[in-house]
């Protein structure tokens, strides 16, 4: 069995139509040509897919044309000519970096490769049309760009003392002022499976803490439970979705004295900082997944993973870092 690993050339090309014609296995050609066996397989697979031009078998001249169509293609991305730097994208990729997060992280490492971010999606979404499926390796997994639109009811008029969005104070949208949160609870395919998600606007730090059930009450309790750690400047308020999951928001306004607001119905994106969050953290807990098998200690490091990523909406410092900042200010401010 040969070692080369050489574009397959024409004459090649010609021969496994020939064999592949008589009927050999594809172990049989590769020993021919010296080439592996799974050399010729995944030439037949690539260049034996039928289209709506084309219904004919394995052809050798039509393959070698496909072959050499695919890399003037690869030749149009920097991935594809730079070998080093698809390698540790991809390496960051299977990180959970978003492609915003490795490009500039490139730029400001001294290493001399730089891309920029639609490089990166380009590449991913070209090489999942040839059936490569880098887009796995995205944050959400996504084939192609857009937001599916979803209907439905809400249950906004059961929820008491609820106050909209709309008159929270404006310099929460701003970002500049900490203590500000948005919550939602990530649900899964088992019944009774929920982690509550809390994140800070500012320094984007998110939370999870698995929930017993989806019920009102021990949501309240672990609420009251995390934000009360927290000096008072760090828990001025907190915004919510329409679930009933929430709707003891009032009591922890009583306990706390922090201010909750609740987003428009089927508005989920009006609390965006948690719901990016949930969406990259899917990644690694998706809704099939067992909460069961995953350990305290896990999903601990999990966390801890993702708050020590750098965000480019934070100049590609960390969650983590922000925070910490924002803790010490206000530790020094009382």
């Amino acid at each position: 069995m040969g070692t080369s690993y050489n574009q397959l050339s024409l004459r090649e090309r010609v021969e496994i139509e020939i064999w592949h014609g008589q009927g050999r296995s594809a172990r049989w050609i590769g020993q021919q040509l010296g080439r592996s066996g799974s050399t010729i397989s995944r030439e037949l697979e690539r260049n034996s897919k039928p289209t709506k031009q084309w219904r004919g078998a394995y052809e050798g001249e039509r393959a070698d044309g496909l072959a050499h169509r695919r890399r003037r293609l690869d030749a149009r991305h920097k991935l594809a000519r730079q070998p080093h730097l698809r390698a540790l994208v991809k390496d960051r990729l299977a990180m959970g970096w978003s492609p915003e997060q490795i490009a500039g992280r490139l730029a400001l490492d001294s290493s001399g490769m730089t891309i920029s971010a639609e490089s990166i999606y380009r590449y991913c979404y070209h090489r999942s049309a040839q059936k490569d499926y880098w887009h796995r390796l995205l944050p959400r997994a996504r084939h192609r760009r857009g937001r599916l639109r979803r209907g439905g009811l809400s249950p906004v008029q059961t929820i008491k003392a609820r106050q909209s969005i709309h008159t929270r104070p404006p310099a929460v949208n701003e970002r500049t002022s900490p203590g500000h949160w948005e919550a939602d609870l990530m649900l899964f395919r088992t019944y009774g499976q929920a982690v509550l998600a809390i994140h800070e606007r500012v320094s984007r730090l998110t939370i999870l803490v698995r929930q017993p059930s989806k019920a009102a009450q021990p949501v309240l309790d672990t609420l009251t439970s995390l934000l009360s750690e927290l000096p008072t400047d760090l828990r001025q308020t907190i915004t919510f979705d329409n679930g009933t999951e929430f709707a003891l928001h009032y009591r922890l306004s009583e306990r706390l004295g922090i201010q909750t607001f609740f987003c428009d119905p089927h508005a989920p994106w009006q609390k965006g900082g948690v719901e990016n969050a949930i969406g990259r953290l899917r990644r690694f807990l998706p809704r099939k997944a067992d909460l069961a098998s995953l350990s305290g200690p896990d999903l601990i490091a999990l966390v801890q993973r993702y708050n020590d990523t750098p965000r480019k909406c934070l100049a590609f410092k960390t969650p983590n870092e922000v925070f910490s900042a924002l803790n010490q200010t206000v530790a020094l401010q009382t």
